[in-house]
């Protein structure tokens, strides 16, 4: 496995405006990446956040050079037309995409590419948010459902063998509550340094612990979370 760790985006502290979003996703990635070995390709890899997580002979970051994300300075192998991955039929043990699929219009298409590139066998591992403002605009489309995504999946020939939802009703309403803060209200001291630091401090780390105390409180509820997390395999 490699040595570099999950960058600090990923796997922040309290004071990080996500960090409630990033926490639930590092924590499902880690759970399932164990499962994965051979050739995987990172579909939609960026700067590749989680390659430490997986111990696989080959790591293949593959993405699609798109206006809303550029990607300039990213280690990424392959990029794609957004259609047709360039790799012959049955090439990969496995595939790792994570917060990709709301980005792809034409997503059921790319589902066959993945299962015409996987193994007989082979396993992908995916996140997807669904509650989250917009972002990487204009290149947002959707927000599924586990009950989409389900339907998907064995609509194109995959099993789903495990699902995840990170995060829960209250999670997700102040994770909604402190990006509300940090997209429109923190612009307003991000050019004067000290106050932005205080501000990072106080106001992120307070409404993070103040979300943390209210879910231990309040009864779980997981009929609105933070991100979908699904492990399926090709049949």
């Amino acid at each position: 496995m490699p040595d570099n760790k999950v960058p600090y985006a990923f796997d922040p502290d309290i004071r990080f405006p996500a960090y409630l979003t990033r926490k639930g996703l590092l924590k499902g990635i880690q759970q399932f990446s164990p499962q994965f070995s051979g050739r995987l390709m990172d579909l939609g890899c960026g700067s590749k956040p989680y390659r430490s997580l997986f111990n696989v002979d080959e790591y293949i970051g593959v993405d699609y050079d798109s206006p809303g994300h550029p990607h300039h300075g990213e280690p990424i192998d392959v990029f794609y037309d957004g259609k047709t991955l360039p790799f012959p039929d049955n090439h990969f043990d496995g595939v790792f995409s994570s917060e990709v699929f709301e980005h792809v219009f034409n997503l059921e298409e790319i589902i066959k590419e993945v299962h015409r590139v996987l193994k007989p066998g082979g396993k992908m591992l995916f996140t997807c948010p669904f509650v989250i403002s917009e972002h990487e605009v204009p290149n947002d489309y959707a927000r599924y459902t586990m009950f989409a995504l389900k339907h998907l999946l064995e609509k194109n020939g995959f099993r789903v063998l495990e699902t995840k939802k990170a995060g829960n009703f209250i999670l997700a309403i102040m994770q909604l509550r402190i990006m509300y803060v940090h997209l429109h209200l923190m612009p307003y001291v991000r050019n004067i340094p000290v106050v932005r630091s205080i501000f990072r401090l106080l106001v992120y780390s307070g409404m993070n612990l103040w979300a943390l105390f209210l879910n231990r409180i309040f009864p779980k509820r997981d009929d609105l979370y933070l991100n979908s997390i699904v492990l399926c395999e090709k049949l």
